[in-house]
Formats: C-alpha cells, sequence, structure tokens
C-alpha cells in the first residue's frame, strides 16, 4: 500500500498517491538476517508495514525463503531474489576469466534461482564480480556477458527475471560494472543479440557519488532500467564508501534533494518498477530507527516533487 501526499493548490487540497511500489533491501535493514539470524522476526517488521510492497531478501535456503513468500503474500507484499551477496560476499565471480571458476560460479547462481522459483519467487538481481586490469576488461565483459546467458537461459525456464545491479570501481566495492553506460551496453546486448525480455538494470542512488552519476542521467537510459534503490554513500577520512548509512547520518552524502530530483527524473521517463530502501543501521541505531527516517525522507521528497510539478516552486 504505497503513501499519499498533499499541496494545496487554488483553494484546492490535491492528494497524490506515490506512482511506483516501495520496497526495503532486508538483509540492509536487518543485517543479522545474512547470517540467518532473526530471519522472520524481521520480516514480519516490514511486512506488517502498509507502507512496504517489495521485500528484497538474499538466497536463503527454501524452507527460509517458503516460509517468507507465505507471510509476504498474506500481506501483498512481493519477494524479490537479491543475489548481490553470491558475488560480495560468496565470491561467485561470474566474469571471471577462469572459466573453471566462472562455471562454478554460474551453477550456484542457476541454483539459487531454482530454489527461489520453487518458493513462488519471480524477481531477482545480481551485481558483476571484480573489476580487472585496463588490459583484461573487454576479457572479462564477455565472460560476464557469457554467464548472463547461461543465467537468462536459466531464469527464463523459470519465469524468472534477473537484473544487473551497477556499482562502483574505483572507490570501495571496485566491480566490473560499472557506470549507467556500460552496464546498459551489457543489458542491451543480451536483449538484442540474444533475445531475453527479462532482465535490466538496477541503479542505486548511494552509488551515484561513487560513479559520479546523477539521476538526470537515467533519462538516457530508460529503455533498460528496471529497478531502482535509495540509499546514502559515505564520506569517510578513508574515501568515499558504498556503506549505506541512514540519511542524515555523519558523513551521509546523498540528500532529500538527491531523492526528489530521482523522483522528477522517473516521472518523466515513465518509470515503471518499483523503488526500494537499501539503508543499513550503524553504531547505537536500531533498524527501526533507521527505517523509519527513510520513509519521511522519501515522503519529504515526493512533497517536494510535487509542489515543484503543480504549483512551479
Amino acid at each position: 500500500m504505497v503513501f499519499t501526499s498533499s499541496v494545496k493548490y487554488k483553494g484546492l487540497e490535491l492528494s497524490v498517491k506515490f506512482p511506483w511500489k516501495v520496497g526495503i533491501v532486508l538483509f540492509m535493514a536487518f543485517p543479522e538476517t545474512l547470517k540467518g539470524e532473526k530471519v522472520l522476526e524481521s520480516v514480519e517488521e516490514i511486512v506488517s508495514d502498509d507502507y512496504f510492497d517489495v521485500l528484497e531478501v538474499p538466497a536463503y535456503e527454501g524452507e527460509v525463503l517458503r516460509k517468507i513468500v507465505k507471510v509476504a503474500e498474506e500481506r501483498d507484499v512481493d519477494v524479490y531474489l537479491a543475489l548481490q551477496p553470491e558475488v560480495l560476499v560468496y565470491k561467485a565471480n561470474i566474469n571471471s576469466l577462469d572459466e573453471d571458476e566462472r562455471k562454478r560460479a554460474v551453477e550456484r547462481i542457476k541454483e539459487k534461482l531454482n530454489i527461489a522459483a520453487n518458493a513462488g519467487i519471480k524477481n531477482s538481481a545480481i551485481c558483476s564480480g571484480p573489476t580487472v586490469s585496463p588490459a583484461d576488461s573487454m576479457k572479462a565483459k564477455e565472460s560476464l556477458v557469457k554467464s548472463f546467458v547461461e543465467m537468462l537461459s536459466e531464469a527464463e525456464k523459470l519465469g524468472m527475471s534477473l537484473l544487473l545491479e551497477t556499482f562502483d570501481v574505483e572507490y570501495d566495492k571496485r566491480l566490473l560494472i560499472g557506470p549507467l553506460r556500460e552496464g546498459a551496453e551489457v543489458i542491451r546486448r543480451l536483449r538484442e543479440e540474444h533475445g531475453f525480455k527479462n532482465t535490466g538494470l538496477l541503479w542505486d542512488l548511494s552509488h551515484a557519488p561513487l560513479l559520479n552519476e546523477k539521476p538526470e542521467d537515467l533519462k538516457e537510459f530508460a529503455d533498460v532500467l528496471s529497478h531502482i534503490h535509495i540509499g546514502c554513500a559515505k564520506s569517510t577520512d578513508e574515501g568515499l564508501k558504498d556503506w549505506h548509512p541512514g540519511f542524515y547520518t555523519p558523513g551521509a552524502i546523498n540528500t532529500v534533494e538527491d531523492v526528489a530530483k530521482l523522483i522528477e527524473v522517473l516521472y518523466e521517463i515513465g518509470y515503471k518498477g518499483a523503488i526500494s530502501f537499501e539503508i543499513k543501521p550503524e553504531a547505537q541505531q536500531t533498524s527501526l530507527e533507521v527505517i523509519n527516517a527513510s520513509k519521511g525522507v522519501l515522503m519529504q521528497a515526493f512533497n517536494i516533487f510535487l509542489r515543484r510539478r503543480i504549483l512551479g516552486e
């Protein structure tokens, strides 16, 4: 159930419904769930909140996923599979130049897709593996495309989608893909050369400062944009970090103005996907504290967008 926002215009109070589904990444908001702790308890916290329509979860075992889907379906919440931890935590390198390693990574992902499909999940996303030297960049991208062809073929049989999330290439995670343009090239190849319709790009607002990107850049890639994450990058003494702190916390780079601009761009390009929070509590913070603060940011940003669109402010 999405929220509404109101503006006063020529003596009328106009109430406008937020036009996209709103989701949240479970294992960021509740970090202990990535280790399998307090999973169902945390899921219940999310699905009992009418604010959320989508819940993104890691590749748990089948029994756990089935329980999550059952609880979520009772509250009309969609469950998406987040495969990024398979790459970032468990080191499944789907763009490895070592063919045996690449094949093992692909088989691991295909197994996770099957488990998720059997639990009733239809949507998933993954990121590329680590970046390589400039001399090996093209080879690694070919390995990535090859892996995606194999994974998408499996996903297609299962009635699932598999998106590619872009990440930073030089500051923190240092993955192969990368800037919007490079991610779009991969997706367009998969669609145009291989005929896949079950893939697209996932763009994260918190990665924008690490890639020198901004919401306006999405206009050029509207045809491949399938999902959005909202969060914050962090500025530290050691440089920029992909740590997803809550909004308004020390070092948090992204602001409510960034979110308002993102909403404006998504509206202008006719975006049809969902928008998910990816925020993480830091020391002395609770999960609900950062979740509720983020909800307030999105509502404020939507109101800013409406006032500009309707009132011309």
